[in-house]
């Protein structure tokens, strides 16, 4: 089965998270995720509301969880830090 990874993100340092965004979007590629859904327009209904939504699409979760781990998005990751008040997970699909 397939797994989204799902971001809800709030930049406060755009430059440090440019970086981040360049590192992490190897690092997914790596790992076979491709994105679907990156910042675009959004309805927030109900919840704490982010500006930023990113969604990538994954093999499976064990692959998702693996690229997150990763060295190469640890490196990216180590950029958000800071830069950034946000939530990740990791959705099984039934596709």
């Amino acid at each position: 089965m397939g797994a989204l990874w799902i971001a809800h993100v709030t930049v406060t340092d755009e430059e440090a998270y440019k970086k981040y965004a360049a590192g992490a979007t190897e690092a997914i590629a790596a790992h076979g995720g491709k994105f679907i859904a990156r910042g675009g327009r959004f309805v927030q209904l109900e919840g704490k509301e982010r500006p930023r939504n990113v969604v990538a699409r994954f093999p499976d979760v064990e692959t998702a969880e693996k690229c997150y781990h990763s060295d190469a998005y640890q490196a990216a990751l180590s950029h958000a830090r800071g830069a950034s008040e946000r939530e990740l997970m990791i959705v099984e699909t039934e596709e």
